[in-house]
């Protein structure tokens, strides 16, 4: 293949990728360049906002956290009343959900005693939560972000978190 060949498949190649990435719902500008986004502020605020109108329904006051698919946080959100120490437990609940791609509750039932998790919240700097309330986020069997809720028993979060995750599935 000569070197014009090879110019002409590569600037093919790019200009490709660059129309494909273009249109590309999780691209967005930013600093002069483009990044990839997998939660947006928009769709987590919304996300939240069903969930604490559930919460009111059921007479709890939570803290409400969405975090992308790193478990950087993108929203959290404290009803009037909410427990303090609830704010650091919703966070950690999203950074377990992600760090283990799985609930919380799933990992509760990992790490009791005699399993082979057990003693696993003791890593990471304390951040692990092994009780209920943290959910991955996922679309079309991607992970895009996770939901952690705190405020209520771990029997009152785990069910309002796996009613944001019902609800995140027919949010656009």
């Amino acid at each position: 293949m000569e070197k014009r060949e090879i110019e002409t498949i590569v600037r093919e190649v790019l200009a490709k990728l660059e129309k494909e990435t273009a249109t590309f719902p999780g691209l967005v500008e930013a600093n002069g360049g483009k990044t990839h986004v997998t939660m947006p502020l928009a769709l987590a605020v919304r996300l939240i906002e069903k969930i604490e109108a559930k919460a009111a329904e059921w007479n709890m006051r939570v803290v409400t956290a969405v975090s992308d698919a790193a478990g950087r946080p993108v929203a959290v959100h404290c009803m009037d009343g909410a427990y303090i120490g609830s704010f650091d437990v919703a966070l950690n609940k999203t950074y377990t959900s992600i760090a283990f791609q799985m609930s919380t509750a799933q990992l509760g039932c990992l790490s009791g005693p005699g399993e082979s998790l057990y003693g696993i919240q003791f890593t990471n700097e304390g951040r692990i939560v092994i009780f209920g309330g943290g959910e991955v986020l996922e679309r079309d069997g991607v992970i895009v972000g996770a939901l952690g809720v705190s405020g209520g028993s771990a029997e009152q979060d785990t069910a309002l978190a796996a009613y944001g995750k019902s609800v995140f599935a027919e949010l656009e």
